[in-house]
């Protein structure tokens, strides 16, 4: 798959984090949102990351959702260790010739030769410190997915780290760590800052840019250098295609390639025509998917699943509001255990339908499911009903 370069962007970001901005708090931390699959984790390893170290930044990357099995805070740990690894490794031999236990940075804090590579023994603020000075630059830390933090008490434990760490090395204009946070999930995102009890209360949220025109004219300039006689490009199609496809250039690229192949069987179209096509079967297959899934649950799931996607951040599944919804959807009573257990029947489900926080909070797990729901809402066709027209919720066959 092409890459499309967003090097302004990533430009703007890298002063933002700098605090070479007249305004703005990216100093303080970044948080970025976008869905999955439209390019964001892309971005920040072949844009924001080559940006940085072009900046003279030392740069940690590690993505929460690589090793799901793995708890988040020791996945940030390993990342800062290994940022932090090849700096100390002359020190460290340059120590073991001299039969030395432990190397010092700054001055002040040392490391341990034996664990060179590991964080064990040391403090995540005091190896975030460690790399800077050995590194003698600035570093920035990029945590994709980041809300899968909240998902363990560790993870929760190495966010507030990660804020004592930026207390501990910035001051007002010295920006010595920079923290980028993103997320597929605005609203997980934002449960690391609009508490009081968040490791970042009174950061901001930023919605990352979808892909657009600009991208749209890209690729339209390398069909028609490939395919000269496909000039001109209808770009105002594709660009409607790649938005029915949710912005997800994968997606696109996979479509624009079967409507280019001389193995299509839509020779009769135009190839613009063949992609928004496609697009509007994906599109009608993410619904179906989704539709399937909530079909296929039990009475009480539906109810909870119905009270998720309401309430979002409202949501709280055992106070007497949710509990008398869920009697007037399934027409039975209720109780607290059996919405308990609804709710770990979601988490288990593969994928899982419900996210849960390592402090009882719960969200859909794709954050798609919102906007299907708001678009039957606005059609007026929620919820979805089964084949013999009544609706599932009643728990009748």
């Amino acid at each position: 798959m092409i890459h499309f370069p967003r090097e302004a962007l990533a430009r703007e970001l890298v002063a933002a984090l700098r605090g070479l901005t007249a305004f703005g708090d990216a100093h303080n931390g970044l948080f970025l949102a976008a869905p999955r699959r439209t390019g964001k984790s892309t971005f920040l390893q072949a844009d924001l990351k080559p940006a940085l170290e072009a900046a003279g930044v030392v740069v940690a990357y590690v993505d929460l959702w690589a090793d799901q099995r793995r708890d988040p805070g020791l996945l940030i740990a390993d990342a800062v260790a290994r940022a932090l690894a090849p700096r100390l490794g002359m020190m460290s031999r340059a120590a073991r010739a001299a039969r030395l236990e432990s190397v010092t940075i700054a001055g002040a804090l040392k490391i341990d030769v034996s664990k060179v590579g590991k964080v064990d023994g040391v403090t995540l603020p005091e190896a975030l410190r460690a790399l800077c000075e050995a590194a003698e630059a600035p570093v920035a830390l990029i945590v994709d997915e980041a809300q899968h933090a909240l998902t363990s008490e560790a993870g929760e434990a190495t966010m507030a780290a990660l804020k004592s760490a930026r207390d501990q090395l910035n001051s007002p204009g010295q920006v010595h760590l920079m923290l980028v946070m993103s997320g597929s999930d605005r609203d997980k995102l934002l449960r690391l800052v609009n508490t009081n009890g968040a490791p970042f209360y009174g950061s901001q949220i930023t919605r990352m840019p979808p892909l657009g025109q600009d991208f749209i004219d890209h690729v339209s300039r390398l069909i028609t250098a490939q395919r000269p006689e496909l000039a001109p490009v209808d770009g105002v199609t594709l660009l409607h295609a790649f938005e029915r496809f949710g912005h997800r250039p994968q997606f696109f690229m996979e479509a624009l390639g079967q409507a280019l192949s001389p193995l299509s069987d839509q020779q009769h179209l135009r190839f613009e025509q063949a992609v928004f096509l496609a697009a509007q079967e994906r599109q009608q297959a993410d619904e179906t998917q989704m539709e399937s899934e909530y079909l296929s649950l039990k009475p009480l799931e539906q109810a909870v699943i119905w009270r998720l996607l309401e309430m979002g951040q409202r949501f709280r599944p055992y106070d007497a509001e949710a509990l008398r919804f869920y009697r007037e959807k399934t027409s039975a009573k209720v109780t607290v255990q059996q919405v308990q257990n609804a709710l770990e029947s979601l988490r288990k489900r593969h994928p899982a339908l419900v996210w849960k926080s390592a402090r009882g909070e719960y969200a859909v797990d794709d954050a798609a499911m919102y906007r299907w729901f708001e678009q039957r809402v606005r059609r007026a066709n929620w919820p979805p009903v089964d084949p013999q027209g009544q609706l599932v919720v009643d728990g009748e066959t």
